[in-house]
Protein backbone atom coordinates (compact mmCIF):
# COMPACT_ATOMS: atom_id res chain seq x y z
CA UNK A 1 0.00 0.00 0.00
CA UNK A 2 1.13 3.21 -1.11
CA UNK A 3 1.30 6.02 1.55
CA UNK A 4 -0.21 9.26 1.29
CA UNK A 5 1.32 11.96 1.69
CA UNK A 6 0.70 15.39 2.27
CA UNK A 7 3.17 18.66 1.43
CA UNK A 8 1.71 21.52 4.04
CA UNK A 9 3.98 24.44 4.39
CA UNK A 10 5.44 24.67 7.98
CA UNK A 11 9.34 24.33 8.81
CA UNK A 12 10.39 21.11 10.02
CA UNK A 13 10.83 21.11 14.35
CA UNK A 14 14.20 20.74 15.32
CA UNK A 15 14.04 17.37 16.09
CA UNK A 16 12.32 16.35 12.77
CA UNK A 17 14.79 18.28 10.90
CA UNK A 18 18.21 16.52 13.36
CA UNK A 19 16.40 13.30 12.41
CA UNK A 20 16.12 14.24 8.63
CA UNK A 21 19.76 15.45 8.38
CA UNK A 22 20.86 11.70 10.01
CA UNK A 23 18.81 9.81 8.05
CA UNK A 24 20.71 11.14 4.63
CA UNK A 25 23.66 10.95 6.26
CA UNK A 26 24.57 15.09 6.82
CA UNK A 27 25.99 15.61 9.96
CA UNK A 28 23.80 17.60 13.10
CA UNK A 29 24.31 21.07 13.34
CA UNK A 30 24.05 22.68 16.50
CA UNK A 31 21.24 23.02 18.01
CA UNK A 32 20.95 26.62 19.24
CA UNK A 33 22.03 26.96 15.56
CA UNK A 34 19.59 25.12 13.89
CA UNK A 35 16.74 26.73 15.56
CA UNK A 36 17.83 29.94 14.29
CA UNK A 37 18.17 29.20 11.01
CA UNK A 38 14.89 26.90 11.12
CA UNK A 39 13.27 30.12 12.25
CA UNK A 40 14.51 32.64 9.72
CA UNK A 41 14.01 31.00 6.98
CA UNK A 42 11.70 33.04 3.95
CA UNK A 43 9.60 29.63 3.03
CA UNK A 44 9.21 26.12 4.55
CA UNK A 45 7.86 22.80 3.83
CA UNK A 46 7.41 19.55 5.24
CA UNK A 47 5.88 16.16 3.74
CA UNK A 48 4.27 13.99 6.01
CA UNK A 49 2.69 10.79 6.58
CA UNK A 50 0.22 10.98 9.20
CA UNK A 51 1.75 13.22 11.35
CA UNK A 52 5.18 12.02 10.53
CA UNK A 53 7.57 14.25 8.91
CA UNK A 54 9.48 12.33 5.73
CA UNK A 55 10.78 15.33 4.09
CA UNK A 56 11.14 18.81 3.92
CA UNK A 57 12.86 22.03 1.96
CA UNK A 58 13.34 25.23 2.94
CA UNK A 59 14.05 29.33 0.85
CA UNK A 60 16.84 31.06 2.69
CA UNK A 61 17.78 34.49 1.52
CA UNK A 62 17.19 38.03 1.75
CA UNK A 63 13.74 38.05 0.29
CA UNK A 64 14.16 40.20 -2.49
CA UNK A 65 17.92 39.75 -4.75
CA UNK A 66 18.81 36.88 -3.32
CA UNK A 67 17.10 33.35 -2.49
CA UNK A 68 18.43 29.62 -1.75
CA UNK A 69 16.96 26.45 -1.84
CA UNK A 70 18.28 24.77 0.97
CA UNK A 71 17.71 21.62 2.97
CA UNK A 72 15.70 19.31 -0.07
CA UNK A 73 15.17 16.27 2.02
CA UNK A 74 13.39 12.99 1.63
CA UNK A 75 13.36 10.09 4.14
CA UNK A 76 15.32 7.21 2.03
CA UNK A 77 12.59 5.05 2.43
CA UNK A 78 10.00 7.16 0.68
CA UNK A 79 12.68 8.01 -2.42
CA UNK A 80 11.47 7.95 -5.86
CA UNK A 81 7.69 8.80 -5.83
CA UNK A 82 8.49 12.33 -6.23
CA UNK A 83 7.85 13.80 -3.15
CA UNK A 84 11.65 16.05 -4.00
CA UNK A 85 9.72 17.29 -7.19
CA UNK A 86 6.79 18.51 -5.42
CA UNK A 87 9.19 19.85 -2.72
CA UNK A 88 11.42 21.77 -5.37
CA UNK A 89 7.80 22.92 -7.09
CA UNK A 90 6.15 24.49 -3.86
CA UNK A 91 9.58 26.44 -3.35
CA UNK A 92 10.43 27.47 -6.84
CA UNK A 93 6.27 28.82 -6.85
CA UNK A 94 7.01 30.84 -3.92
CA UNK A 95 10.32 32.39 -5.40
CA UNK A 96 8.22 32.75 -8.49
CA UNK A 97 6.29 34.77 -6.51
CA UNK A 98 8.88 37.13 -4.44
CA UNK A 99 11.89 37.07 -6.82
CA UNK A 100 12.15 40.24 -8.59
CA UNK A 101 13.73 40.69 -12.11
CA UNK A 102 17.56 39.59 -12.47
CA UNK A 103 17.04 38.05 -8.66
CA UNK A 104 19.91 35.31 -8.06
CA UNK A 105 18.33 31.15 -7.34
CA UNK A 106 21.10 29.45 -6.08
CA UNK A 107 21.36 25.91 -4.43
CA UNK A 108 23.86 23.89 -3.20
CA UNK A 109 23.81 20.28 -4.72
CA UNK A 110 24.84 17.00 -3.33
CA UNK A 111 26.84 15.16 -6.28
CA UNK A 112 24.80 13.27 -8.77
CA UNK A 113 21.63 14.69 -8.05
CA UNK A 114 22.82 18.12 -11.09
CA UNK A 115 19.85 16.16 -13.01
CA UNK A 116 17.48 17.01 -10.92
CA UNK A 117 17.74 20.38 -10.45
CA UNK A 118 17.72 20.88 -14.10
CA UNK A 119 13.97 21.15 -15.14
CA UNK A 120 13.66 23.50 -12.82
CA UNK A 121 16.27 25.80 -14.96
CA UNK A 122 19.47 25.86 -12.58
CA UNK A 123 22.35 24.91 -14.42
CA UNK A 124 26.12 24.62 -13.14
CA UNK A 125 28.24 27.64 -12.66
CA UNK A 126 30.58 27.60 -15.57
CA UNK A 127 34.37 27.86 -15.64
CA UNK A 128 35.75 30.50 -14.65
CA UNK A 129 32.51 31.63 -12.26
CA UNK A 130 33.85 29.33 -9.26
CA UNK A 131 31.27 29.38 -6.14
CA UNK A 132 33.10 28.93 -2.89
CA UNK A 133 32.34 28.45 1.04
CA UNK A 134 33.25 27.84 4.23
CA UNK A 135 31.93 25.58 6.96
CA UNK A 136 31.98 27.92 10.67
CA UNK A 137 34.11 25.76 12.82
CA UNK A 138 34.24 27.75 15.74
Amino acid sequence: MVPEYRLIQRPPTLAEYQALRRLVGWPEVDERATAAGLDHALYSVCVLVGERVIGCGRVVGDGGIYFYLQDVIVHPDHRGRGLGRRITESLMAYIADHAGRHSFVGLMAAEGVVDFYTPFGFTPRPPGRPGMYRLWDA
